[in-house]
């Protein structure tokens, strides 16, 4: 019985160590939903949809729950086909495509 007692010990305590919190006790992974085929981006870079705010920088998207953060990149089937930049008058300017195949 003591031997048992001696090896279990060091187990129990060896396990303890090895406890894991994760560091966002939000809640689990969530993905933005899509965004539509088509996005319109005004002066800023950024789009509001279905409750996320999606942040568009070098042909890259980002998404998050606020405006300030924290930014996850959204995967790429999630990617608009057409990206349509408007200038400051409304007008219609750039226009970037996705050419996935």
């Amino acid at each position: 019985m003591q031997k048992k007692l001696v090896a279990v010990l060091p187990a129990v305590l060896l396990l303890t160590a090895c406890y894991v919190v994760p560091v966002d006790r939000g809640p689990g992974y969530v993905v933005a939903p899509p965004l539509p085929v088509v996005v319109e981006l005004g002066v800023e870079p950024y789009y509001y949809h279905s409750g996320y705010y999606y942040y568009y920088n070098n042909s890259r998207w980002s998404y998050s729950r606020d405006k300030a953060g924290p930014w996850k990149d959204l995967p790429r089937d999630r990617y608009p086909r057409e990206v349509r930049h408007k200038d400051r008058e409304g007008r219609d300017g750039d226009r970037d495509r996705d050419h996935r195949n």
